[in-house]
């Protein structure tokens, strides 16, 4: 029952902890696209870390915010729709395997809070439950941009569920199976077999289709603020926005998980195997551990040294010396420490634990690139408009998800 418990914990705390990381990333993103700083002024005790306050101060104000609701809503469909946004972007994270499963007292322990058999359809039929949650916010506010948002999301979500659920049959068809432990698998350690190369039509139909799924620029027509005074959420405040600010970002990142899940390897570590993993895992724990050290002395000397090039005359001015000298002693601490014990003996669970925890890595490493592309995306191009995303979605990319399940059944057939 713990283990039950764990795994249906762990990956919803590790969408909370990247949630804050992440608007901090946009924040910052979008400054130096727009070629200025971004947030640098919240601060505690002196120290901003660069920005990263400005999400706990984020935080606080929403919580301790007003909550005003208009006496025009529907105060029941009003309140369960930010709920139900935020829920059905936790719920989806449930299948995504994050390791190879463990061979665990004579059985497999899978890494993953469910295993289904059918995960894929799991996590479509759930996440096209998404868009209830902005439909009901825009009928349940009783105010027309409100429900034009939620018009446009509904005609937004058909559109591209469609094209996002054909990308994905050519990966269904090579791995054979809808389990995606399986397509993971499927794929190998060697990025040449991943299924960005053998499906390169399908995984650019999937990216745009996700980029239109969780209504991120150039697709966030249901919010577009030049037309709708930001659409669906306009009635909302206090935590009940919160919900819906959190669950955009929820979307981002089980969008950038099934993206590095069916077309990049997911968990597997590029040209390293599970087996030679675990084989190896005491060597590598013992480098790892000490590139660590070495990345954190380097690091922190670099922010000791660093002169800032604009002098504010305050806390900023000393904020690099403050954070550089701990990062160096940690450092050192780490390398004394490995040189000093050398390599730990695992054992074979303790081997299978260490591979699992570096697979995680990567494959946190790899939602972590994706969400910065849909940043990247988002401060980078224009929003279209309404007809050409319909006539992107329906004349463009539907009859190419239908070719490309055509020849890729018939190719897979001839060979």
């Amino acid at each position: 029952m713990l283990t039950i418990i764990l795994k249906i914990l762990i990956p919803f705390l590790v969408i909370m902890q990247i949630l804050p990381f992440l608007i901090w990333l946009e924040r910052k993103g979008a400054a130096y696209i727009q070629d200025r700083r971004g947030p640098n002024r919240a601060s505690i005790l002196g120290l901003r870390l660069g920005g990263l306050i400005h999400s706990l101060a984020d935080v606080v104000k929403l919580i301790f915010k007003e909550d005003i609701v208009p006496s025009h809503v529907n105060k029941f469909v009003y309140t369960l729709a930010p709920f139900l946004a935020m829920a059905v972007a936790c719920m989806t994270f449930a299948v995504i395997p994050w390791a190879a499963p463990l061979d665990w007292k004579g059985g497999l322990f899978t890494l993953q809070a469910v295993d289904l058999n059918v995960g894929i359809l799991y996590l479509f039929a759930i996440a096209s439950m998404g868009v209830y949650g902005i439909m009901l916010a825009g009928w349940g506010s009783n105010n027309k941009y409100s429900l034009l948002g939620g018009l446009r999301s509904s005609a937004q979500m058909i559109s591209y569920e469609l094209t996002l659920g054909l990308s994905v049959v050519g990966v269904l068809i090579l791995a054979g199976s809808l389990e995606l432990n399986a397509i993971v698998q499927n794929q190998g350690a060697n990025p040449l077999s991943w299924n960005a190369i053998r499906q390169p039509l399908g995984c650019i139909l999937f990216v745009v289709s996700a980029f239109a799924e969780t209504n991120r620029l150039p697709f966030d027509l249901p919010e577009a603020e030049a037309e709708l005074v930001a659409g669906y959420h306009v009635e909302y405040s206090s935590l009940k926005f919160a919900l819906f600010f959190m669950a955009e970002y929820a979307n981002m990142i089980i969008a950038s998980a099934l993206m590095a899940t069916l077309f990049f390897g997911g968990w597997q570590v590029p040209f390293v195997s599970t087996e030679a993993l675990r084989a190896h895992a005491t060597t590598i724990l013992y480098y790892s551990v000490l590139g660590i050290g070495v990345f954190s002395i380097l690091a922190g000397w670099f922010l000791a040294r660093r002169k800032p090039k604009v002098v504010y005359h305050d806390a900023r001015d000393r904020e690099t010396k403050v954070l550089g000298i701990p990062a160096i002693l940690v450092g050192m601490a780490l390398v004394v420490g490995q040189i000093l014990l050398g390599p730990l003996a695992l054992g074979e669970t303790g081997s299978q634990i260490a591979a699992a925890a570096f697979q995680f890595g990567v494959f946190l490493l790899k939602i972590l690139f994706f969400c910065w592309v849909f940043i990247w995306v988002r401060w980078t191009l224009p929003r279209f408009r309404y007809d050409q995303l319909m006539n992107l979605g329906w004349r463009v990319m539907l009859p190419l998800a239908l070719l490309n399940v055509v020849v890729t059944a018939g190719v897979y057939l001839w060979l």
